[in-house]
């Protein structure tokens, strides 16, 4: 009891001349032992680095999950060392939803088939998503977190002995400073000078072995940069794929949706009521398309009334028969590969130049489209109309 009584007066101790000292330096009334400039700068790029690696672990971990409850979840499941649930995504919920609107609506109807079409993409998409997620969460977010919960904290905790060690060496500093001055007055101080110079030693000697230490951790930044280098390499191709595959499926989606076009409207009033959206990768095409397409000689679209045959949008099932209009026509740049669906339709390659025109009785998400000897329907949203 004695032993711990005396321990605890001598950090009482300590902890007050540190006090001091650090209060002193503060009110620039105490000299400050100055750490070299390699140092300073190890410290300083310490500190970046863990100041961007946190900011980059919570931005990306919005961006993978954007629910804040979501997250708070996951969290408190991770610190209880728990296994998260799995949980549906957005996408293979609404999945879910098409195709139980497509049961109750009638799966024979054109409405019912097209919800199963696009339910089925929508949970590929999901599942997709799913993949990249776990991906990210394995091969980024956690080298990150790694970083911060173990590396940083033990750099910030050697980084704390040698802020004490420097109080320390700087306080033993002061106190020799003092010492000489009184023994200049009185030799009775010698005593004093010696056991001042006898800490300032041991002091020493602590703070350049500590300094020692804390270096060796913080040139150890490196390392950890060229980890994360290759996480980032790694979370980039998982990206890549998931995006990828979002288009594919997109594409494919597009295309089935495109070749049923004609079952699903036979007998109804050709219109706007369906039309076939752009690849993700053309962000600026609907912009493109509406500011190009007025310019194309307008003809009046010729509806079809349910059990009345329509003799013009017959005639032009087959383009191969028709002829293109005196004037009319545009030149159009493909900006994807399009693969025809039947022979009605004119297969593309992305970049080529083709001749486009419009016929009476079209969808107008479709254009007859011209390349030498070629002829056919092409779909509006793969080109990009010019002047």
């Amino acid at each position: 009891m004695d032993f711990n009584v005396k321990k605890l007066a001598s950090d009482a101790g300590v902890f007050f001349s540190r006090a001091m000292q650090f209060t002193e330096e503060k009110l620039g009334q105490a000299e400050k032992t100055e750490l070299d400039a390699h140092f300073e700068n190890l410290l300083a790029r310490a500190d970046f680095t863990k100041n961007w690696t946190e900011k980059i672990l919570r931005q990306t971990e919005v961006l993978l999950q954007p629910n804040p409850s979501a997250r708070v979840e996951e969290f408190l499941y991770e610190k209880l060392d728990r296994k998260v649930p799995s949980r549906v995504t957005n996408g293979e919920l609404l999945a879910q939803y098409m195709t139980e609107a497509a049961n109750d609506f009638g799966p024979g109807t054109p409405y019912g088939k097209t919800l199963i079409k696009v339910g089925e993409t929508q949970r590929r998409l999901g599942a997709a998503e799913r993949d990249f997620i776990h991906s990210a969460s394995i091969n980024f977010l956690t080298p990150l977190r790694n970083f911060l919960e173990g590396d940083w904290r033990t750099i910030s905790k050697e980084r704390r002995i040698l802020q004490n060690r420097r109080l320390d060496l700087d306080a033993c500093k002061a106190r020799l400073k003092k010492a000489k001055a009184a023994e200049a007055k009185a030799a009775l101080w010698s005593d004093e000078v010696e056991k001042a110079e006898h800490e300032l030693r041991l002091t020493q000697t602590e703070f350049d072995r500590q300094a020692e230490v804390t270096r060796l951790l913080l040139e150890g930044i490196s390392s950890t940069h060229v980890n994360h280098l290759r996480c980032l390499h790694e979370f980039v191709e998982s990206q890549t794929n998931y995006y990828a595959q979002c288009y594919q499926y997109m594409l494919d989606l597009q295309k089935q949706l495109g070749s049923s076009k004609g079952e699903i409207f036979s007998g109804t009033f050709v219109g706007n009521a369906e039309s076939t959206s752009p690849p993700p990768a053309a962000t600026s095409l609907p912009a493109v398309t509406a500011a190009t397409l007025p310019a194309v000689p307008t003809i009046p679209v010729v509806p079809t009334i349910v059990g009345v045959p329509n003799t013009v949008a017959e005639s032009v099932l087959n383009p191969n028969e028709v002829k293109p209009p005196a004037s009319g026509t545009r030149k159009a740049r493909v900006l994807y590969d399009y693969e025809a669906a039947d022979s009605t339709e004119l297969a593309l390659l992305a970049d080529e130049m083709i001749t486009v025109y419009s016929l009476p009785g079209m969808d107008p998400d479709w254009l007859i489209g011209e390349r030498g000897n070629q002829k056919g329907k092409v779909p509006v949203t793969y080109l990009e109309l010019l002047s």
